[in-house]
């Protein structure tokens, strides 16, 4: 699969529909995931309609990681076969990820100053997703300095190999370290089953499915826009000297 879809025009044929597909399911979520989230849901014991804010924060935090991953994940298969279009895929999976890592910072921090009535604790996972938003700026700067392109995707693949190793610091600092008094441990994914009522998980799977469909229909997006501005440069490159030789041949 992977080198089958490592083809441009292959990937091409691929990309156009699905992306189509994941734009009209993130509409399709996300538009009653927000009516849901913001009027239809109740109150939070405790929260009040503070509680709203998680409904954006958690998909948010969510898309971040997973769109980490899959740089990491595309870096990999590039270092690995070569294959360019994995860089491009990484690449394109970068500037929504951070744009999502910063919003699921500030909307975690509006959350709790709001429920615990502070802004910012220097805890294990307000820290290390503080080092996600680093690591996925330090990505763009590295693209975006770099003349050359494949020593660009080569140091940045790296970096994202490397930087992967915060994504289980993440997932567990809740357990791993006691100081979090802000973050709660899985609610979600247990084996007790879900800790959240059905009125509040509604508007939540809404919003993760719907952020997801979203984030993969932006990067499939851009990674069409890329193939398609390559394909252009590379039709330039060709006619161009075969023009010169005619016009040489007239004179």
């Amino acid at each position: 699969m992977i080198n089958w879809l490592s083809n441009p025009k292959r990937f091409e044929r691929f990309a156009v529909p699905a992306s189509r597909i994941c734009g009209w399911l993130a509409l399709l979520l996300i538009l009653p995931g927000i009516y849901f989230s913001l009027w239809a849901s109740p109150e939070a014991e405790g929260f009040g309609h503070g509680v709203r804010i998680l409904y954006i924060h958690a998909p948010s935090a969510w898309v971040a990681m997973a769109g980490y991953s899959t740089i990491a994940v595309m870096s990999f298969i590039s270092f690995i076969w070569r294959h360019p279009l994995a860089d491009r895929v990484a690449y394109n999976c970068a500037i929504p990820g951070a744009v999502f890592t910063a919003l699921a910072l500030a909307t975690g921090s509006l959350w709790g100053s709001q429920s615990w009535m502070t802004w910012w604790v220097w805890d294990g996972r307000n820290t290390s997703f503080l080092v996600l938003l680093f690591i996925y700026l330090g990505y763009i700067a590295i693209w975006a300095a770099m003349d050359n392109r494949r020593l660009a995707a080569r140091i940045a693949g790296i970096i994202a190999m490397v930087g992967a190793i915060n994504l289980p610091i993440i997932k567990f600092s809740v357990d791993w370290w006691d100081d979090d008094v802000l973050h709660q441990k899985a609610t979600i994914m247990t084996t007790d089953g879900p800790g959240f009522a059905a009125s509040m998980m509604l508007p939540l799977m809404l919003m993760f499915f719907g952020v997801s469909f979203f984030f993969a229909w932006v990067v499939m997006r851009s990674v069409l826009r890329d193939i398609r501005i390559q394909r252009e440069a590379n039709a330039r490159n060709v006619t161009t000297p075969a023009q010169a030789t005619l016009t040489k041949m007239k004179s």
